[in-house]
């Protein structure tokens, strides 16, 4: 009689612990994302080059990965592209519970991750 008011509770406590799990596995996701945009854009020429070429990568990321994101967006400090400089890259995205978990959750988690990439100090400039 216990097991049948408890199995619907181990059930539910389950569903929880997958939807955690992959949360956390969807912000490794984003982190590797931002990391990718801001290696593409340091490696860039120019500013519109490394915008560009940041929001590229960061998108093919999260699309190889399978990241449930919707509405992703990179803001780029690129400091000029100088050499020695660092250029940083925040991706923003958003994920809505019940696609990230499959269960029926309700709600969106935002989620964002800022990265950060050295200008190669070698590099000629433009």
């Amino acid at each position: 009689m216990e097991l049948v008011l408890v199995t619907p509770l181990l059930v539910l406590l389950l569903l929880v612990v997958v939807a955690l799990g992959r949360l956390a596995d969807t912000r490794l996701i984003v982190a590797d994302a931002a990391h990718q945009a801001a290696r593409a854009a340091s490696l860039a020429r120019t500013p519109s080059q490394a915008r560009a070429q940041a929001e590229h990568a960061a998108a093919v990321a999260l699309r190889e990965a399978g990241a449930s994101c919707q509405n992703p967006s990179v803001r780029l400090a690129t400091g000029g592209l100088k050499p020695g400089g660092t250029v940083s890259a925040t991706l923003t995205c958003t994920t809505d519970l019940d696609r990230l978990a499959g269960t029926g959750l309700p709600g969106h988690v935002r989620l964002s991750d800022t990265a950060f990439s050295v200008v190669d100090t070698y590099r000629s400039t433009p």
